[in-house]
């Protein structure tokens, strides 16, 4: 298997950490994002990774061949402008349409996430499923829910605070859930991919499922996950990961 390591954006959230890096390099324990997302990956026993890169671009480059890819083939995407996630990854097609993997799913991951989602299971359930996309969810509070009917199909978008109620008066056969920046996705949706220029992939991916495509939910209930997009976050992990209450892989 292969995966992309998605690590273009500006790290806005992160100030004042990105001030002189890319969000990527920000560390936890000594530790940068992008070392320990890599680490996730390979002892998942994915070798192969592209990882994009927009500021700082040249850090991210020399980082990678200070510490010799990490032992990995790593290509860099590099994007003149920020293309976000699904401009990204269509940029990043090329990739995974090579002859000897045009048929194997891929991880997409975001850089800025640490959790203990169990990799594995998650390609299992999306290739038993037969799905286009799979998408890691939690119940959790969210400033944006994805919506998914009772067999875990994603139907919708939707902002809000009030959310949970609002779908419980007006939507009931729906679910709000919250994405965690971590997908399973066949090659075969590069293909389908028509949308142009910088745009997310959710758009990509409501567009599809209302074609009757499977784009799909892998309930992550159980798993810890972090997302260290603030320079709160990345302090509360570093001490947790003093207190051995935060393991990184």
């Amino acid at each position: 298997m292969r995966a992309m390591v998605l690590a273009a954006g500006l790290g806005t959230r992160l100030r004042p950490l990105t001030d002189d890096r890319p969000k990527a390099l920000v560390e936890v324990a000594g530790r940068t994002l992008l070392e320990i997302t890599l680490a996730r990956l390979r002892a998942f026993g994915i070798r192969e990774v592209i990882v994009n890169a927009h500021h700082f671009a040249g850090m991210v480059r020399e980082y990678l061949k200070a510490h010799d890819d990490f032992g990995m083939r790593i290509e860099v995407s590099h994007e003149e402008t920020l293309l976000d996630t699904g401009g990204g990854l269509k940029k990043a097609a090329w990739f995974f349409l090579e002859d000897s993997h045009c048929d194997e799913p891929f991880i997409l991951h975001n850089v800025d996430v640490i959790s203990t989602i169990d990799l594995g299971r998650m390609v299992q359930f999306h290739t038993q499923n037969q799905a286009l996309g799979t998408l890691a969810v939690q119940n959790r509070a969210t400033s944006r829910y994805l919506l998914f009917d009772g067999k875990g199909h994603l139907r919708g978008r939707r902002p809000g605070s009030n959310l949970k109620r609002e779908i419980a008066l007006t939507e009931p056969q729906m679910q709000g859930l919250a994405f965690s920046g971590i997908h399973v996705i066949s090659p075969r949706l590069l293909t389908r991919i028509t949308e142009e220029g910088a745009f997310s992939i959710i758009d990509s991916y409501l567009r599809l499922a209302a074609q009757g495509e499977k784009i799909l939910a892998f309930r992550a209930d159980e798993y810890d996950w972090r997302d260290l997009g603030k320079p709160d976050n990345v302090k509360q992990a570093n001490e947790d990961v003093l207190q051995k209450t935060l393991r990184l892989q």
